[in-house]
């Protein structure tokens, strides 16, 4: 088998919108070096200065350089028939591929990373970076961040861990079947191999254990390994998939609850790969309160965490549509439910659906049964129910809990547990902040499923 050791120095981080200003190819043959190319190339673009400053190559240096279509056939003879080594792989093979499928030739190869093989073959080491890795092994290498002289040092720790593999390790995971080419590389294919097949949520996390992405699946595993699939060019995805060093996982009972506790999770942590449920945060609620002069006030508000609503909107006009409905039918004054925001009277007085509260001319008590028959007539048209579903193993049920409108949260009971004792289900259940995004997936999932649906005890 041969190995082609790949080394590339760039003008940044991913390959769409960087180029190469130096490349280095050793062929090893398993024991030795047998051919080699390397060059440095004009990637007609400018050299930042903190990159010329860390490689020490110019747009001087490059300027009467080779253009990479120059040297493109000569780089996929050496490269299309051998397994591509790397440190770091999929970073190099990403530019690689990208800039040989812009000269016309479509590089398929299998790849091997050194930094995913010595974690595994040359374990306990403080860091696998190639500078500290070589130092602790006491591998030469010269002319650091040169494509010439990172190439030599990674032929050299090849030759290493082809010597060290006892266990066969580098054949295997350059099989068919194997993740350990597609994986980035300071995640441990042991950690995909404990990933359940269960639905739940997932939790990338960088090396100081922040969480980094959040995720919903059917099945774990298989929606974590598709991650890593694909060879994005994407600045982005590179950077993503480089911090990526442990995973964590939540079983969950349906894809339902996984959606939920995603959409909590996000929103506790805001990991910085996560963006889409931002939108799906409560903007408006429905407020009550008693003025100076005795009266009930009702109005719409921005919502506020931690405060008494009685109802939450994503927008002002959904509270006020249901704020007027409420003053039509229980004879509200428009003014103390800051509709009618100017200094005259209420304007609804003339019709007489206004009492004259606006004005003194209604007692408060008189006023405010009517506000209090409005909110329990709200709260009486709000649905409360529990929805039943497989729980995480044979011996217990899921159980989501709306009540009064609102997702309270959810849970899970014992099949020894009395379902028609609402009480006994409640103190199963955890409770979870609710927007209208949570709401609507579960009363679409109620409406779907009524089987599932088990009225509460204020409306049974």
């Amino acid at each position: 088998m041969l190995y082609a050791v790949v080394d590339i120095e760039t003008t940044g981080g991913f390959a769409s919108g960087n180029g190469i200003t130096e490349i280095s190819i050793l062929v090893h043959d398993g024991s030795k070096v047998v051919d080699s190319f390397e060059t440095l190339i004009n990637p007609e673009q400018d050299i930042p200065f903190y990159i010329e400053s860390l490689t020490g190559i110019s747009n001087d240096m490059v300027s009467s350089a080779p253009l990479f279509a120059d040297v493109a056939p000569r780089i996929y003879e050496l490269l299309h028939d051998k397994v591509f080594v790397a440190h770091n792989v999929n970073f190099d093979f990403s530019f690689v591929r990208y800039q040989l499928a812009q000269c016309g030739f479509s590089l398929v190869s299998k790849k091997l990373c050194t930094v995913r093989m010595s974690r595994k073959i040359i374990p306990g080491h403080a860091s696998y970076s190639l500078g500290k890795l070589c130092q602790a092994l006491g591998i030469p290498l010269n002319h650091r961040h040169r494509a010439g002289g990172d190439a030599a040092a990674t032929a050299l720790l090849l030759s290493l861990l082809l010597q060290n593999d006892t266990e066969n390790l580098i054949s295997q995971s350059l099989h068919k079947a194997s993740k350990e080419q597609v994986l980035p590389p300071n995640l441990p294919k042991s950690s995909i191999d404990a990933l359940p097949s269960n639905p739940g949520v997932y939790y990338f996390k960088d090396n100081k254990g922040k969480i980094i992405y959040i995720g919903k699946a059917v099945n774990i595993k298989k929606r974590v390994c598709s991650h890593f699939s694909g060879n994005s060019i994407k600045k982005q995805r590179q950077e993503f998939l480089k911090n990526i060093h442990t995973i964590d996982f939540t079983i969950c009972g349906t894809e339902l609850m996984a959606l939920i506790l995603e959409a909590a999770e996000i929103q506790k942590h805001w990991p910085e790969n996560n963006r889409a449920l931002k939108r799906f945060e409560q903007k408006y609620a429905l407020y009550s309160f008693e003025d100076q002069k005795g009266y009930m006030r009702l109005g719409i508000d921005k919502y506020k965490k931690n405060t008494n609503a009685l109802f939450t909107f994503n927008s002002i006009l959904a509270g006020q549509s249901m704020l007027r409905g409420m003053i039509t039918e229980h004879e509200l004054c428009e003014k103390l439910c800051f509709i009618q925001k100017n200094r005259s009277s209420c304007t609804a007085v003339d019709s007489g659906n206004c009492h004259g509260a606006c004005q003194g001319l209604e007692h408060p008590y008189s006023y405010n049964t009517r506000v209090k028959a409005a909110v329990a007539h709200l709260k009486s048209t709000l649905p409360s129910f529990a929805l039943i579903d497989t729980g995480r193993n044979e011996d217990e049920q899921s159980c989501l809990w709306v009540e009064e409108g609102k997702f309270y949260g959810m849970g899970y009971i014992s099949f020894h547990t009395d379902i028609a004792d609402m009480e006994s289900m409640r103190s199963c259940i955890v409770p979870y902040p609710s927007n209208d995004y949570i709401l609507n997936m579960v009363l679409d999932y109620a409406e779907m499923n009524p089987d599932k649906k088990i009225m509460s005890f204020k409306e049974a």
